[in-house]
């Protein structure tokens, strides 16, 4: 079968370049066309820009940035372009050693690109190709858990241990590798700090447990929802993320998430809040 990337392959096209602070005016203006789907980006360039001395990320394209944007840092994430724009962001990352933990975005985006890394990348960790990417612009559609808050900084331990179970049952790799756990505690103390980190304690236990990991101007990412296993079956999921949602909802923003198309609970959970799909992501991760 014909790969999607072949025509790139075959005809000469303009290398991907690093963008600059002097195209983040027009950047913003692209990503505020796709606001839920390119949260995580916006949210890095309103608070750092595109000044490369910060160290957290690039911005390629291969023209036009209402064509073609590829945000590289922690994740490699394709945000728009064609076959073409695609082979030009591979050969732009094949040129510098791996930084990313995965590929991630719209799924007709990130499959293409992974398939052009996949041959000096591969193997790949796990493939989670189908993504429903969910979006929630009102009010939830039930009443919310008025038992989850905001943590606040002195529970940090207690909701560490359960941030690290989340991750390791989502992900299927402990955060603390590597460094001890030093780096993943530094960003939960972070979400923490910033009023992003939502749980319910019952007896000082953590029951139900999220986080918004991306806030944009537009929108607001949830992440890491987890339910303790000797509690789940209980609805805290559903009531637990209304409540983040509603948070969200409430600042002016439209909440978001994605789920993998296989967790058909928590699926059927964010159904009942209200959520509805808008998009289908797809993430690789990698070793």
């Amino acid at each position: 079968m014909r790969s999607l990337l072949e025509p790139a392959r075959r005809a000469r096209h303009p290398a991907a370049r690093q963008l600059a602070n002097r195209d983040l005016a027009q950047v913003l203006r692209v990503l505020d066309t796709d606001p839920v789907a390119s949260c995580m980006v916006a949210a890095r360039l309103q608070e750092y820009g595109l000044d490369a001395r910060y160290g957290y990320g690039e911005l390629w394209s291969r023209g036009d940035p209402g064509d073609s944007l590829c945000f590289s840092g922690a994740n490699l994430v394709p945000l728009r372009g064609d076959a073409a724009s695609v082979q030009a962001f591979a050969e732009r990352a094949l040129r510098f050693p791996r930084m990313c933990s995965s590929v991630v975005g719209r799924r007709e985006l990130a499959l293409p690109l992974w398939e052009a890394l996949s041959g000096h990348w591969g193997p790949e960790r796990e493939v989670r190709g189908v993504q429903p990417l969910l979006a929630l612009a009102g009010y939830a559609t039930i009443t919310a858990d008025p038992e989850v808050r905001k943590v606040r900084p002195d529970e940090l331990d207690r909701y560490l241990e359960a941030a690290i179970a989340m991750f390791i049952e989502e992900v299927g790799v402990d955060p603390r590798a590597g460094d001890g756990g030093r780096g993943y505690r530094r960003r939960i103390a972070g979400l923490i700090e910033s009023g992003r980190a939502w749980a319910r304690f019952d007896d000082g236990e953590v029951v139900f447990k999220a986080e918004v990991g991306a806030l944009s101007r537009r929108t607001g990412q949830i992440q890491g929802v987890w339910v303790h296993p000797e509690h789940r079956g209980k609805g805290h999921g559903a009531t637990g993320t209304a409540a983040v949602a509603n948070a969200v909802v409430a600042s002016g923003r439209t909440a978001s998430l994605y789920v993998n198309d296989y967790n058909g609970a928590a699926r059927r959970a964010y159904r009942k809040v209200g959520f509805q799909q808008i998009a289908t992501f797809a993430t690789v991760l990698l070793d």
